[in-house]
């Protein structure tokens, strides 16, 4: 699952955020001030900080600084109401993944997340996305588990190649069908939950543990849950 620092200080706004992107399958650890929010950045981890830059204490940028120093390359995105040009360049020139500007919709902070995961989560030096035994080779187009070949059609593949770079992430119908079958696809049909069903067959009967997950009410997730419960 995606670990997520969130340091804001109003709580009306830190409630809401928290709420919802836990809503939506995210681990968000909250700070109401600088002091606080400084501690848990440098001793994280995290897979994302988002911060507000004008804090009690301390600023974001101060934490975003902090953290840069000690070689923690976290991606940050500030959140402020400053929305000057002079501060989202401090901020970007810094070390900031993005900068977005208050008020802005829930929506619009979902998108900026997922696109800075998406930077993240780019393919890795070794072109291969791994979970526990599972392996999936992007420069190949392979897939194995164990050490044994799985033969995957394009579409299984783009569908768990979608689960790995968001693996411990619960993941929506509705993300799937944006990402895996793109715009105009209806999420509601059975085809997604049809595919996840081969996927299943093929790479978790026969194997331990079991690494394709329901997630009631919200989709799937793709994670060991053995290892994330040690």
């Amino acid at each position: 699952m995606i670990r997520i620092l969130y340091v804001e200080d109003d709580p009306t706004a830190r409630e809401y955020i928290q709420k919802g992107l836990a809503e939506r399958g995210y681990r968000v650890e909250a700070a109401a001030d600088g002091k606080e929010g400084m501690d848990k950045a440098l001793n994280g981890p995290f897979d994302l900080m988002i911060l507000d830059v004008m804090l009690p204490d301390s600023s974001g940028f101060d934490i975003l600084r902090a953290v840069r120093e000690r070689s923690i390359d976290t991606p940050v995105l500030f959140l402020s109401a400053r929305g000057e040009v002079s501060d989202r360049i401090e901020g970007l020139n810094l070390g900031a993944d993005d900068y977005l500007v208050k008020p802005f919709a829930f929506a619009e902070l979902l998108a900026r997340i997922q696109a800075v995961a998406r930077r993240s989560l780019a393919e890795p030096d070794d072109g291969q996305l791994r979970e526990s035994d599972l392996v999936l080779d992007l420069r190949r187009h392979a897939v194995e588990r164990g050490g044994t070949a799985i033969e995957l059609t394009p579409k299984e593949f783009s569908l768990l190649e979608y689960l790995l770079r968001h693996r411990g992430q619960a993941v929506s119908r509705a993300m799937i069908t944006e990402r895996v079958w793109g715009y105009g696809f209806d999420s509601y049909s059975n085809l997604i939950d049809v595919h996840i069903n081969h996927l299943r067959k093929k790479l978790d009967h026969g194997f331990e543990p079991k690494l394709i997950h329901t997630v009631k009410g919200v989709g799937y997730v793709l994670e060991d849950r053995n290892a994330a419960g040690a």
